[in-house]
Parts: structure tokens; sequence; C-alpha cells
């Protein structure tokens, strides 16, 4: 069986098509898998480190904010969608896949669009509440249709081929979770309520600014706390200056790093989560149980992420708070609300927790080998 996987833009795509791959080689271990993507995107270090093999297609969106250097883009855009039919047959030429999967991200468009049109197999899964324009176009055209949540069914356009399969989780994160306890103590947190906050690797400017200020408060007025921060790459030097306006350092109550290499573990001691709302973070909240504050980035297409917040929110299991409305004050209000009450923080978690999808890749692997097989 050869499957050909096509996924880009953000980890967000990325790790769910990473996820599914693996499910899919366990499944099946003679089963060649193959990726489709930017070079310049992440998914080519994900991938190749992966150790899949990687065939490069160029296709990038549209700026729709009109100025000089976005007509450029455009133009370059124009070429690049030119090309990605040819290019998109070229590579489905040299797999000659079984089955050709979509993830998400605008490469999806023109491989999954080119296997339907040679009669392959194909399938696609729609990780946010709101899906993404990409999938919106494939979902007619495909054979089948993975939703993580039952709000995106209907606004995908094709309720009677989609499925809800949840958000596939690496098992660590699940596994974490339930060592809880070590994972606490290796952090040394005893009974203090440990914050985990982070706006993504690159980092969020915003969410830097606001968790200074709460850290400012933190070590000034509410000290039983272990708060661990990653700023992101571009937030390393503005997280600096910021503590040293605002008269904090890190030190016993406050880590501070650049990135999260050990989320399952962190989530495992966390009792309060501060994040941006992408799907896979949610998925990530929700298979460790954890409650959240949650800060949609207005900058995503369809302004998707708090369509997904708001899931949680309904839930009981997050309080959302838009960008257009967030201040250093209203975080601390948030936050001093929730951790003086560590019970409305454990039955948070246990309602995320139950908004969560275990067997999500056993869904998808067991669909997607029935579609081969047929």
């Amino acid at each position: 069986m050869r499957v050909l996987i096509a996924a880009g833009g953000t980890a967000g795509h990325i790790n769910p098509a990473l996820a599914i791959a693996g499910a899919l080689k366990e499944a099946c271990p003679a089963a060649e898998i193959h990726f489709a993507g930017r070079r310049e995107g992440m998914e080519y270090g994900l991938v190749t480190k992966a150790g899949y093999p990687f065939h490069h297609i160029e296709i990038t969106g549209f700026q729709r904010h009109l100025s000089l250097r976005n007509v450029g883009r455009n133009v370059v855009t124009l070429w690049n969608l030119a090309l990605s039919g040819p290019k998109a047959r070229a590579i489905l030429k040299e797999v000659q896949p079984d089955l050709v999967i979509g993830c998400g991200g605008y490469v999806s468009g023109p491989m999954v669009r080119s296997a339907a049109k040679h009669g392959i197999k194909t399938a696609i899964h729609e990780q946010n509440a709101f899906p993404g324009m990409t999938n919106k176009l494939l979902a007619p055209d495909v054979d089948v249709v993975f939703a993580a949540v039952p709000a995106a069914v209907q606004k995908l356009g094709a309720p009677e081929k989609t499925i809800v399969v949840g958000n596939p989780v690496r098992p660590a994160v699940r596994k974490a979770a339930e060592a809880r306890t070590e994972a606490r103590a290796r952090l040394a947190a005893g009974s203090r309520t440990v914050i985990l906050s982070f706006g993504g690797s690159l980092g969020a400017r915003r969410i830097n600014e606001v968790v200074a200020d709460l850290c400012a408060w933190e070590q000034k007025e509410h000290k039983n706390v272990l708060h661990l921060h990653a700023t992101g790459q571009y937030g390393v030097e503005l997280f600096q200056t910021l503590a040293q306006e605002k008269g904090f350092a890190p030190g016993e109550n406050l880590t501070v790093r650049e990135y999260i290499d050990d989320m399952p573990q962190l989530l495992a001691a966390a009792d309060l989560v501060i994040s941006r709302a992408g799907a896979l973070t949610l998925a990530e909240l929700e298979a460790a149980g954890r409650a959240a504050i949650l800060i949609p980035s207005p900058n995503v297409a369809e302004n998707h992420q708090y369509y997904n917040a708001l899931e949680l929110q309904k839930a009981g299991a997050a309080v959302v708070i838009e960008e257009k409305n967030l201040t250093g004050e209203k975080l601390i209000e948030t936050v001093k609300k929730l951790t003086e009450d560590p019970q409305q923080l454990a039955v948070m978690g246990k309602l995320a927790r139950g908004l969560a999808v275990d067997d999500s890749l056993d869904r998808i692997t067991k669909k997607l080998l029935e579609l081969v097989k047929a």
C-alpha cells in the first residue's frame, strides 16, 4: 500500500498528519508513506526528521491586504497556482499512491484534487471547528471527510460522508497525564498552583506583554504559584525587556524558556494553561484534562481559533478572552478568580478531559484501510 499525505503551513496541520502516518505504518508495516509540501515550510523539517520521503510542491495563499509588497506576493502565488496542477500530477505519477490524504494547508488543495480526478482514493482531515477554505472546496470531491468536532460537519458541506473523529494526539500526552504526581515532583511544584503559558513556537507579542503583567503581579501578590512561560523565538528579548521594566525576574516561582520541548510533561504538571487556541493545542489540553484561559489568534483564516476555543468554553473547560479585549488587568483578574478556587480548576480539567477523543487515530486508521480495500 502506498500513501501520499499532503499537509503544510503550521504544526496544527503537520503533526496530525505525522500521527496518521505513524498509525498507518503501525497497522500496516509494509505501507510506503510519502509526504508532499513546501520545502520552505515547516513541514519539510518535521517530515524529513520523521524519516518519510518528501516531495516538493510550491503553493502559497493570496494576501488580502493591499500593498505593493503583497501585490508582488500575489503575482508569485498566481504563478505557483498555475504550476501546481502539473506538479501534483508529476508527484502522483512518481509515487503512484493507492490513497491520498489532505491534512490542511494550501498544499492539500492541488494534491488531493488531482488525486480525486485520477480516481485515486482520497480523504481529508479538518482540525478546526470552523473549516479552512481548502477543505471546504475539497470536501465534495473526496471519498471520506474526517472532522475533529461535530460543529464542523455542516460547515464542510458533505455531511453524508463526514465522520467525527477528533484530532490525533501524541500518545505521550495522555501517558504523561497519567503520571501527574511524578511530573509535578520533577518540577518541585509541591502544593503550588502550576501555570503554563505560551503563544507558539515563534511567540505571540500580545501574550508575552500580558503574561509579563501577570508575572509581575504573581511575584508581588500571589507567590504560591509556579509559573512556566515560553516566549517563542521572537519574544525572547521582548520578555527580558518587560521583566526589567515591570520589576520581576525568573527564579524559584518563575521559569522562562524560548521553546517548550517537553510539552506532555509540562501539561501533566499544570493546573492552568494560558495559550492560543490552535486545534492541536486544544486536543492536547483535552487529552491531558487541563483547565485553560484561551486567547485565540485574530490573525488566522476565518477566525477559526475563536470558534475552536468556543467549543471548550461552552463545555465549561476554558475561559476565552479575545485579543481585542485582552489587557494585563483582565488576565490577572481571570487568573486570580480561577486560582482562588482549586476545585473549579479541577472541574474544568475534568470537563476538558470529557471532550477528548482517545481513539481518534484508531477511527481514522480503520476507515482509511477500509477505503483502500474498497
